[in-house]
Order: structure tokens, then C-alpha cells, then sequence
């Protein structure tokens, strides 16, 4: 493994307790809510700040090591990192920004303006080299602070939300530019980030944090189909239910019955999807065998759609088109009827 990892930091309520490996060539995405920890454990292995206790190895050599007293200054650790902004010098050209890192090292300057050139015509501004910050737009701000992450060729790479401060086409084009650098990137990719959508198309493997600890990690498409928290399961558009399998139903930790298509027993999670909930304002015709009576507590537009937040004694959340919404005439407070069939209910064992 090029990066290993056990972090311990306390951060006035939070206590920080993370044990992280990276294989080389691996991107593991850090997924979490805010106060979690994440930007902790970024700021630990970028040596901004001290552990109170643990040991970070980069390809065998001790960063951090707490107990040995070992503790390598930032300037001297073997890593790149991308901020939520570019925060590019603005009194130096694009090119002296890429190559400034470099320049700390000693390299002389016509060395470091070629290795520079070099990065900037493979991110794409190969011909801006000469502009100022300024001149740039936000996604060739972001390109240029890649590239001056990776010109030194570190072992390690830190991206604090790279992509959290570009409009939504400007993120698509950004970030499928970054796939294509991270997956020719020899060394170990750190991600934090917020949003699901980065972790899926960006990492090998993701791990969730959520009040200084590891909750759940795993491939993405793992992650994302089976949910073991419930903030990861509304990231991807879940309803998570935690119960017991008592053969073709579910019985929830919190009251309620769900039915499922299978027979299952013990622990387990239910997961409904927002598309599968339909609604309606008297109860549904016929015998389905999930049919609830839930009050809506809150409704999102989303494009075409509303997302519909349902409580009561099985929580749901519902997507409905924008015209059944009108056509229901709902507004928070109301009571309707929640039905969802016993073949959309996915179970998993906790």
C-alpha cells in the first residue's frame, strides 16, 4: 500500500478515529456529511495538522508517526493538493502557478516553466500560460490547480472537493477530465467530497465517515446499492428501514410491517426506491400488500418531479410527477396513502 493511514485527532466534540489504506493507483473517495472528519483527515496527511496519536506511511516512509515522535513539515511530504478553489497566486502567471511547487524544491527555471508547459497542454491550456488567474474561467482555474498538483509527481494526492465550485456543465466537463489524470496517476488519490456523484464516477473504492468514524466502505456501486447509514442511503434517493426478517415480511426496529417478495430472517436492511412509492388520497384499490396511511411532511421540486418527504410508522420518501402532484392537490400536512409493491423492496443483511 503507498498510503497507510491511522489517524487520531480530537477536534473539540469530534474525536477523529480513521484508519485508512491506499493502494497505488487506487482513488478512495471520502464520503461524509459536514462535520464528519473528513477535512480533518485531509489536513492531517497534508502535515497542516498534528495528530494526537497514530502513524501515516507513504510508500514505507513515516509522515506522521506520534508515538516515535516523527512529524515531516508539508513543504517535505511527497503530495499534491486540489482545493474547492483553485487559489491560484494572482500576481503570477498560469504557467509560474503550475511550476510554483516545483520551485520550492530548487528546481532551476527554465526546468520548471518546461515542466509546467508540459501539464498545462495536458490539461487542455496549453496556450494560457501567460494569463493571470484572473483571466481564467472557473474550469480552467480548476484544470490549472490540477496541474500544479501533479507536476511534482507526488506519491500522494489530496482532492478537497474539486468540483463543488463549478456550475453543473462546467463540473461534467471538469470531471471527466479528472478521471482521465487520475486514472494515469501512479500514485494514491484521495477524495473528499459531497457529493455521490463525484465518488461514483471518480473513486475505486469509498469509504463513509460520519462522526469521526468509518461506517461503511466498499466499491461504489456497493455502496450505493446497499446503504448501511441513513445518510448514505438519502445521497442515492433510498429509503432505508432497519427490522427484523420474519419470513415474507419485515418487521421495523421503529414499528411498522413492510412486505417483501422473498423470504428473509434476522437483521436486515429495506430499501425503497422514491420512484417505486406511488400516492394516492384514499386507499388504493384491490389488496397490495404494502399500503400505508403517512402524512406528507415535506415536498422538493426536482425538474419534472417532486420528491415528497412521507413520516409516519414506515418513513418514505416518494417521487411523483409535477402534473400528480397538482392533480392530488397535496401540500405539507396532509394525510395520503403510501403504496409500494412487495417486488420493489430490496433486503439486505445488516
Amino acid at each position: 500500500m503507498s498510503l497507510s493511514a491511522r489517524v487520531r485527532v480530537q477536534r473539540g466534540m469530534l474525536h477523529v478515529e480513521l484508519d485508512l489504506e491506499v493502494a497505488d493507483g487506487e482513488v478512495l473517495a471520502v464520503l461524509g456529511p459536514n462535520g464528519a472528519g473528513k477535512s480533518t483527515l485531509l489536513r492531517v496527511l497534508a502535515g497542516l495538522l498534528p495528530p494526537d496519536d497514530g502513524r501515516v506511511t507513504v510508500d514505507g516512509n513515516p509522515w506522521d508517526d506520534v508515538p516515535a515522535g516523527t512529524r515531516l513539515p508539508p513543504h517535505r511530504r511527497a503530495l499534491g493538493m486540489v482545493f474547492q478553489d483553485a487559489l491560484l497566486f494572482p500576481h503570477l502567471s498560469v504557467t509560474d502557478n503550475v511550476g510554483y511547487g516545483l520551485r520550492t524544491r530548487g528546481v532551476p527555471r527554465a526546468g520548471r516553466r518546461a515542466a509546467a508547459a508540459a501539464w498545462l497542454d495536458r490539461v487542455g491550456l496549453g496556450d494560457l500560460g501567460d494569463r493571470r488567474p484572473a483571466q481564467l474561467s472557473g474550469g480552467q482555474a480548476q484544470r490549472a490547480a490540477l496541474a500544479r498538483a501533479l507536476v511534482g509527481d507526488p506519491a500522494l494526492l489530496l482532492l478537497d472537493e474539486p468540483l463543488s465550485a463549478l456550475d453543473a456543465r462546467t463540473r461534467l466537463t471538469v470531471r471527466a477530465e479528472l478521471r482521465r489524470h487520475l486514472a494515469a496517476f501512479r500514485g494514491s488519490t484521495v477524495l473528499v467530497t459531497h457529493d455521490p456523484v463525484d465518488a461514483m464516477a471518480l473513486a475505486d473504492r469509498v469509504v463513509v465517515v460520519e462522526g469521526g468514524r468509518v461506517v461503511q466502505e466498499g466499491a461504489p456501486a456497493e455502496v450505493a446499492r446497499h446503504p448501511r447509514t441513513d445518510y448514505v442511503a438519502r445521497l442515492v434517493g433510498l429509503s432505508l428501514l432497519p427490522g427484523t426478517g420474519e419470513g415474507t415480511t419485515v418487521r421495523l426496529d421503529d414499528g411498522g410491517v413492510v412486505a417483501v417478495a422473498e423470504e428473509v430472517r434476522g437483521p436486515v436492511f429495506a430499501a425503497v426506491r422514491p420512484e417505486s412509492v406511488a400516492l394516492y388520497r384514499s386507499r388504493p384499490d384491490g389488496s397490495p400488500r404494502n399500503v400505508w396511511r403517512l402524512r406528507l411532511t415535506g415536498a422538493t421540486p426536482h425538474g419534472a418531479t417532486v420528491r415528497c418527504d412521507l413520516g409516519g410508522e414506515v418513513p418514505l420518501v416518494g417521487d411523483v410527477t409535477a402534473t400528480a402532484f397538482a392533480e392530488l392537490g397535496l401540500v405539507p400536512g396532509d394525510e395520503v396513502w403510501a403504496a409500494v409493491k412487495a417486488s420493489e423492496v430490496s433486503v439486505y443483511e445488516r
